[in-house]
């Protein structure tokens, strides 16, 4: 027990530091790329008639920090901002906190990506222990080739696929935002239907990249458990064949339980070009609108957003490994 605790302290450490490190690349970003976001502001903010006092008052804290002070002062005072979550004001949303644009956002990226990630999981975890099982059949070398097939196309051409197939050519299901527009938002039938309609294209997209991966590492795994010595001892103890199966799933799952919670992390990351293509308004497509616009405060909130997650997924992982394997508690 405290042997996992102090690899807990020291996942935390760690992840307190890389949190540290990407917040202060976002601030050397938000100085060193062309276009100060705080004379971008300035700029609109005259335009707009604002006298310029008040101008120059609300652009001046605009990524989070006060420019007109010394380097090494607004770089203290961004992460206080960042310590009482203020992640500075987005330019191109007309001034809206970062936080404010990023919370909603983020449900459009977590759900998709949670949802595709637990079909893949289930679907292709069930698929690797048939494949294992059934390997000199016909049936395991199709599964096989699957996952195969699937674990080596890109994500970015399946998602056109999807999209070309679904959308464009048999014109099944919509595409672009997440839902009619002409609909009112509300937990109200016609409303959640399309959401989830919505959301297919791009759930299909994260449980197609993933399925392939999750089938091959279980039927990997659950091919090195068939041979250990206490499914052997159990073969001649005269066990079911059910107990059997539970017995060599049980153990050839755990490492995919750790992949599981980290793949969780990275998908945020990977849901840029996804969203992008099918115009999905998540957290990917709003850090390329954040590119594209040169809007640094939001582009730097997005990045410490998707690398908290990452860092958390791993943490979880280390908590979850742990309590499925009673061997690392005893360590």
């Amino acid at each position: 027990m405290k042997g996992f605790l102090r690899r807990l302290l020291m996942k935390l450490i760690a992840g307190l530091v890389m949190v540290w490190v990407v917040a202060t690349f976002t601030f050397v970003l938000v100085h060193s790329l062309p276009g100060n976001p705080g004379d971008i502001e300035y700029d609109r903010l005259i335009m707009q008639g604002t006298p310029p006092e008040i101008a120059q008052a609300k652009a001046a804290v605009v990524a989070g920090f006060t420019s007109h002070e010394p380097l090494l002062q607004q770089y203290f005072g961004y992460l206080g901002q960042l310590l009482h979550g203020n992640l500075g004001v987005s330019i191109s949303y007309s001034g809206v906190p970062v936080a404010d644009v990023i919370a909603s956002a983020a449900p459009w990226t977590v759900l998709p990506v949670l949802s595709g990630l637990v079909v893949s999981f289930i679907i292709g975890v069930a698929g690797g222990v048939i494949a294992a099982v059934k390997r000199s059949t016909r049936w395991g070398g199709l599964l096989t080739l699957s996952g195969s097939l699937m674990a080596g196309i890109p994500s970015f051409v399946l998602a056109l696929l999807l999209a070309f197939l679904f959308h464009t050519l048999w014109q099944i299901l919509p595409y672009g935002d997440t839902s009619d527009v002409t609909l009112t938002p509300g937990f109200n039938g016609p409303y959640i239907g399309s959401v989830i309609t919505h959301a297919v294209l791009p759930v299909s997209t994260y449980a197609l990249l993933t399925y392939g991966g999750w089938l091959l590492t279980m039927k990997s795994s659950v091919v090195s458990v068939l041979g250990d010595d206490f499914i052997l001892a159990a073969e001649l103890r005269g066990i079911s064949p059910v107990t059997r199966m539970r017995y060599i799933a049980r153990n050839a799952i755990l490492p995919l339980f750790t992949v599981l919670a980290i793949s969780v992390g990275y998908m945020f990351g990977g849901s840029v070009l996804i969203e992008d293509i099918f115009d999905y308004p998540g957290l990917g497509n709003l850090l390329l609108h954040s590119i594209g616009r040169r809007d640094y405060p939001l582009m730097g909130g997005a990045f410490l957003l998707i690398t908290v997650a990452i860092i958390l997924a791993n943490i979880l992982a280390e908590l979850l490994y742990s309590v499925i394997d009673p061997r690392v508690r005893r360590a």
